[in-house]
């Protein structure tokens, strides 16, 4: 055995997808250059990906980044990020439109319609943003040699809108993964959550697992064993009486992380039936009232989540870029309902918790 090797896979649903690798050097390892030395222990890493992730600062050893031409030593500890594709789903490309804020001869960038899944998977074999991708990209050379998932270095959910990256060369894709794994990439989400929050900025830590009672949930813990750390900052950006519009930046992605890091602070994003947004948590009993909340349910039948900025080195001029997408139909029409009831109704925010009546909660409890 020349290698001890650690393989961390770093996909969650919402956002990255790469894989970091460690390896130690044996003692008894001749020197050779780095670049053959992983390609023979990684499995589907060729030279050119290698190289590739070497050129963007990708490869290091002993904490430092070298080049491919670097001959490796005994007892040498190497680190090594590189962009991985799903493999088990085959793309067949579909001419769907796509809303393209941002292409260039490296990057594109599109705005993903709320509802769109953005990978194949079980039940979702078409009508996906890779679908769309490999159509519009299909006359890259980068696309047609990797044909499984064209350029995607993150993710984020079917039921949340916003602004997506995609590299369309093998360069541009490690750099692009390099970025999001030190953390570096910067994302802002705009979300609606329920209640006035206190303060109009904070951040929210904590370790996020998934939940013992449903492994499709995740939850908050106190124990570093049971989920990854994970790190939202938020800014309020709107008061709407018993909603608030907010700005979260994200250190982490975890997945789910927004939606469950709201839901820890008992403020769960407006509509979002996984983490307890889909009822009215805040505000009067009022039939009207009701109606009117579900009226709101009704025009944004999913989490009001919008990625909203994505800001990044270019992979090739190395210059910052920033880019924002705008919000989509639905969040904005909820945006402009609430708007208008604050002018005509009287709120009493602190006063009006439906959350804290226990006869409520028992009928919502029994609802779900």
């Amino acid at each position: 055995m020349q290698a001890f090797l650690e393989e961390e896979l770093d996909a969650p649903e919402e956002q990255e997808l790469f894989e970091h690798f460690r390896l130690v050097v044996d003692k008894g390892q001749k020197m050779i250059r780095i670049d053959k030395f992983l390609m023979n222990r990684i499995e589907n890493a060729s030279r050119t990906k290698i190289q590739a992730a070497a050129d963007a600062g990708s490869v290091l050893v002993n904490e430092k980044p070298v080049k491919s031409s670097y001959k490796i030593k005994p007892l040498d500890v190497i680190s090594i990020v590189l962009p991985t594709p799903p493999k088990d789903t085959e793309i067949v490309p579909e001419d769907i439109p796509l809303n393209i804020i941002f292409e260039d001869s490296d990057v594109l960038l599109v705005n993903k319609v709320p509802g769109m899944v953005v990978h194949p998977g079980y039940n979702n074999v078409s009508g996906t943003l890779v679908n769309a991708l490999a159509f519009h990209l299909k006359n890259e050379a980068f696309i047609q040699e990797n044909n499984i998932r064209p350029g995607l270095v993150h993710r984020i959910d079917k039921n949340t809108s916003g602004i997506l990256v995609i590299a369309k060369n093998e360069i541009a894709m490690t750099h692009l993964a390099k970025q999001f794994f030190d953390h570096s990439i910067e994302r802002s989400y705009q979300a609606l959550v329920w209640g006035d929050l206190a303060q109009d900025e904070g951040t929210i830590t904590g370790y996020i697992g998934r939940s013992l009672r449903d492994r499709k949930v995740f939850q908050m813990y106190d124990d570093p064993e049971k989920g990854k750390w994970s790190v939202t900052h938020y800014k309020v950006l709107e008061r709407l009486g018993y909603v608030t519009l907010i700005e979260c930046r994200l250190e982490t992605g975890r997945t789910h992380q927004i939606r469950v890091h709201l839901k820890s602070i008992g403020h769960p994003i407006f509509s979002d039936s996984t983490y307890g947004g889909d009822y009215a948590v805040k505000g009067t009993t009022f039939t009207k009232y009701k109606q009117f909340v579900e009226n709101c349910f009704a025009l944004m039948p999913r989490q009001g989540l919008h990625a909203k900025s994505l800001g990044f080195i270019h992979p090739k001029t190395k210059e910052k870029i920033f880019f924002n997408s705008d919000l989509p139909q639905d969040f904005a029409s909820v945006l402009d309902k609430w708007r208008n009831y604050i002018q005509y109704v009287p709120i009493e925010v602190k006063d009006d918790d439906l959350s804290k009546d226990k006869e409520t909660q028992k009928l919502l409890n029994l609802k779900k």
